[in-house]
């Protein structure tokens, strides 16, 4: 028994999932009236001359409609997964060598950082991660999501993607503001609160960002450290992919250490590809890859965690004497620095 259609009165659909109603009338379902009637009670009674004349087909038309419903509400913010892992297992080099480790496990809340020279083979690893790899990329990888190999459907769906990616290069190309961006994507995922979510993050962005913006800045004048920063507290509040990959984000202009744990805050699983030394210590274990492949797994050690704390202060005095250059104050280099 569905309880869509045998349960839910069409009434309380639509109270509940309010997009039902565009489903209604998209196919001509005359249901005004008979709100008080399930489903099911309705087409029972519907007059068989108005099925005939608008083409209505009742078990088709109930089945798309419950496949619609369950397809909606993985948009919904509120039905975000609180929990995920991902399980790696071994591949090959490009010479065709066998990794050498047994299986890598992820969960939610932890930063991997992937570490390796250029043309290491960083970026494919990050390709095998968000097609959830069956044995079926060039490094022969499976990658196993919630300790399961995911089926083609759930792979390729465009609906409910699992990994969600910030690239270091980021340009809009809508004429909107950033008021109006932040709307579109609310209204898109059905968000209820859709105002305080928006606030949110603006406010998280503009955290994130070195220089603020307004609401009503054109997405298309932001700077690449504004638009980062948008996108990075869009992609931790509200959107639904439970893995984030982060492709060199240091160069990106924004506050670093606030950007990660914001993602990690919201119970994502990040993995970023970073040849920066405070981003690498800032995650709990790093994949060193070479050749194609992963050479090995280090566990940041407490005296990295040690040297991470002077690297985070240099940085900090960094980003500091910047902000007095680029408001055109004279700096001076005391003993300190």
């Amino acid at each position: 028994m569905d309880k869509y259609t045998q349960e839910y009165t069409i009434s309380q659909l639509l109270t509940e999932y309010p997009f039902v109603k565009d489903f209604l009338e998209d196919h001509l379902i005359p249901y005004r009236g008979k709100e008080h009637l399930t489903l099911d009670a309705f087409f029972k009674y519907l007059d068989p001359n108005i099925i005939e004349e608008n083409a209505i087909n009742p078990d088709l038309f109930t089945k798309s409609l419950v496949e619609y419903i369950d397809l909606m509400k993985q948009y919904f913010v509120s039905n975000k997964p609180k929990q995920t892992s991902i399980t790696i297992y071994p591949g090959t080099h490009k010479d065709g060598r066998k990794e050498s480790f047994d299986s890598i496990h992820i969960k939610s809340g932890e930063i991997i950082a992937i570490v390796g020279p250029t043309g290491s083979g960083k970026s494919r690893l990050l390709a095998d991660i968000e097609w959830a790899a069956n044995d079926d990329t060039p490094t022969g990888r499976t990658v196993h999501i919630n300790g399961r190999a995911l089926e083609p459907h759930e792979r390729f769906s465009s609906s409910n993607k699992l990994v969600a990616q910030l690239s270091q290069n980021m340009n809009f190309v809508m004429d909107m503001t950033v008021e109006e961006f932040l709307d579109l994507h609310a209204t898109s995922r059905l968000v209820k609160d859709k105002e305080t979510i928006i606030q949110t993050i603006f406010n998280k962005a503009n955290t994130l960002a070195g220089e603020a913006f307004t609401k009503d800045t054109p997405i298309t004048e932001l700077s690449g450290g504004q638009s980062r920063a948008l996108m990075i507290a869009d992609t931790a509040i509200l959107s639904t992919s439970p893995i984030i990959l982060i492709d060199e984000i240091e160069n990106a202009g924004i506050d670093r250490k606030l950007a990660l744990d914001l993602l990690v805050s919201e119970d994502k699983i990040v993995l970023m590809s970073t040849h920066d030394p405070i981003l690498a210590l800032m995650g709990d274990k790093r994949i060193v890859i070479n050749n194609g492949g992963i050479d090995s797994i280090i566990n940041s050690s407490e005296e990295e965690r040690n040297i991470l704390g002077k690297l985070e202060a240099l940085d900090k005095t960094l980003m500091t004497l910047r902000q007095q250059l680029r408001y055109g104050k004279t700096i001076e280099l005391k003993e300190e620095y």
